[in-house]
């Protein structure tokens, strides 16, 4: 079951690149740009582990077809 509370890939993703715009832009404080990058580690993270899953599924997926034979 998906945990309501927890951004799709493409939200992470989305909000990942809105971090990035805004620590290049700068003008931020010291702490805000702490704050900035905290949250894009962790969105960071987020976002590997939505990739981590889909290989893990299409992997599954793909050992459930067996062997396939070259042609």
């Amino acid at each position: 079951m998906t945990d309501p509370s927890r951004p799709s890939y493409e939200q992470a993703r989305e909000e990942l690149a809105d971090v990035v715009r805004q620590l290049e832009q700068g003008g931020a404080t010291l702490e805000q740009s702490l704050a900035l990058w905290e949250r894009g580690e962790e969105l960071a993270k987020l976002c590997q582990s939505w990739l981590d899953g889909a290989k893990a599924r299409l992997d599954a997926a793909l050992a459930a077809q067996g062997p396939q034979q070259d042609l």
